[in-house]
């Protein structure tokens, strides 16, 4: 199959937010990585899959600036308030919608999202009101909506891209590398190998990844995470490219050739992540 052409206007803009996410941690000083061996996918729906590894993805990162930097620790603060389980109706309290505001209102702040917000505002999918934007996206991340149909509102855009869920003995979403590395720090998170982008780079530099893993009993066969993006930075990419109703669209990011998907669910984002393109590699 030919594959689809890269989208170059979407391509700029998100070349832009790349530049722009000054909060961005650096490989080899703020984080390190161990990929060390290629996953191997187990039989189709098992739970289990062959452990190529023998030791976690990550090896240190400079929790001082995941502390420090107030975006950080803000989406730090958002990721256990959900119940994890699909077909479990979400209870919001009162203190997680204000952690959501505080969430919002410091993404806001930053020059990714800055910019962002002037490209919906040209492309006229965004209201120049910042009031009203952050309302825009707080619908589409936070508003909860139903992804088992046997519950109530059991899910939200953030909960299934950021901190993840489990259904059937799988994971679904989980696209984070913080939630990832915390996780992992816990012994909740199993790592088991990676897909590389080819056999000719050093993965351990990657800021892009498409690792298999467990969490807490549950497998994920294949997932694709940035590695030391801001949570604005990803905020901003999904979000445009939600609006903008790009569902799979290949693009060009520094280095990397990428296919950037997202499912809607209604008004909300059901799932978005990015996926690594290479001609030569299998999981």
């Amino acid at each position: 199959m030919a594959r689809r052409q890269i989208n170059h206007e979407l391509s700029e803009i998100l070349a832009q937010l790349w530049s722009a996410d000054e909060n961005r941690l650096k490989s080899g000083k703020d984080y390190v990585i161990c990929p060390q061996g290629k996953a191997v996918c187990g039989a189709p729906g098992s739970s289990n899959a062959r452990d190529k590894v023998s030791a976690p993805l990550f090896t240190y990162v400079n929790e001082e600036r995941l502390k420090s930097i107030k975006t950080y620790a803000l989406f730090i603060s958002l990721l256990d308030n959900y119940e994890r389980s699909t077909g479990v109706a979400e209870i919001v309290t009162a203190e997680e919608v204000r952690e959501n505001h505080l969430f919002l209102d410091a993404i806001l702040d930053t020059k990714v999202m800055k910019l962002a917000h002037q490209y919906l505002i040209d492309q006229r999918k965004a209201s120049p009101d910042p009031k009203r934007f952050k309302t825009q996206l707080y619908d589409i991340w936070f508003q909860l909506y139903n992804r088992d149909s046997s519950s109530g509102a059991d899910s939200c855009g953030f909960e299934h891209v950021f901190v993840g869920e489990t259904r059937s003995k799988q994971v679904i979403g989980f696209h984070n590398w913080i939630q990832f590395y915390l996780q992992e720090k816990q012994n909740h998170v199993n790592y088991k190998g990676y897909k590389a982008r080819s056999n000719k780079h050093r993965p351990e530099e990657d800021q892009l990844l498409t690792l298999q893993f467990s969490w807490k009993g549950h497998l994920k066969p294949v997932g694709s995470s940035f590695i030391g993006v801001s949570p604005e930075f990803e905020f901003a990419v999904y979000t445009i490219c939600f609006l903008m109703s790009h569902t799979h669209t290949v693009v060009k990011v520094d280095e990397y050739e990428l296919e950037i998907v997202v499912y809607r669910s209604g008004g909300c984002i059901g799932s978005s992540y990015p996926k690594l393109l290479s001609n030569n590699n299998t999981m």
